[in-house]
C-alpha cells in the first residue's frame, strides 16, 4: 500500500474466536494494524510498548489490530495455538488476528514482523513503517514514529514522517 491508499476489506479471525474486518471499529477515529509475530526477538521486545501505546491512546478513539501473517509450518511457535497462549499471558487489550493465508499482510505490502500501518478516520493510509528509533532499548528511544503518526491521525493532521523503513525479521511467508 503506499501513503494515502484506502484500507481494503478483510475478515480475520483472533484469538478470542471473534472474526474482524474493517468495518468493525468504524466509529474509531484512528486505526493501527500492526504485522507481527510471536516468535521474532524484535516483535517480542515491541509487545509491551503496543500494549501502553494503546492504553494511552483508548480514550482518544485509537484502535489497534495486531495480525499474525507467519507460515506456522515453518514457525511453529506463531501458530494460532501459541497466538491464543501469548494474548492470553500477555493480556492483550486489543484483538490479535490470524492472517493464514497471508492475504492480508501482502496487501498491506508488509515484509518485516513488527511493521506497523496507520489509517485515519477515513481509513486512509498516513503512515507505515517502524514503531520508533530503538528496538533493543526503550529508555533510549529518541524518535517515536508511531506515536506521534497516531496523534497526528488522531487529530486529524497528516504525520510529518508517513513512511520509515521497519526493522524487524522478515514475513515468513508460505513456501
Amino acid at each position: 500500500m503506499e501513503i494515502g491508499d484506502s484500507l481494503f476489506n478483510f475478515k480475520l479471525k483472533s484469538t478470542g474466536g471473534k472474526i474482524y474486518d474493517k468495518f468493525t471499529f468504524a466509529d474509531r477515529t484512528a486505526l493501527v494494524l500492526v504485522v507481527t509475530c510471536n516468535h521474532c526477538p524484535y516483535a517480542r521486545t515491541y509487545w509491551s510498548r503496543l500494549i501502553n501505546m494503546f492504553n494511552k491512546f483508548e480514550d482518544d478513539n485509537l484502535m489497534i489490530l495486531a495480525i499474525n501473517p507467519n507460515d506456522a509450518e515453518q514457525y511453529p511457535a506463531d501458530s494460532f495455538e501459541n497466538m491464543v497462549l501469548l494474548a492470553n499471558e500477555l493480556n492483550l487489550p486489543f484483538p490479535y488476528l490470524h492472517d493464514e493465508d497471508q492475504s492480508v499482510s501482502q496487501q498491506l505490502g508488509a515484509t518485516r514482523t513488527p511493521e506497523v500501518f496507520v489509517f485515519n478516520s477515513k481509513r486512509n493510509l498516513v503512515y507505515k513503517g517502524a514503531i520508533d528509533d530503538n528496538w533493543e532499548n526503550e529508555s533510549m528511544v529518541m524518535q517515536v514514529y508511531l506515536e506521534d503518526a497516531i496523534e497526528d491521525a488522531l487529530d486529524g493532521m497528516e504525520p510529518d514522517y508517513t513512511e520509515i523503513p521497519a526493522i524487524g525479521c522478515s514475513v515468513k511467508w508460505k513456501k
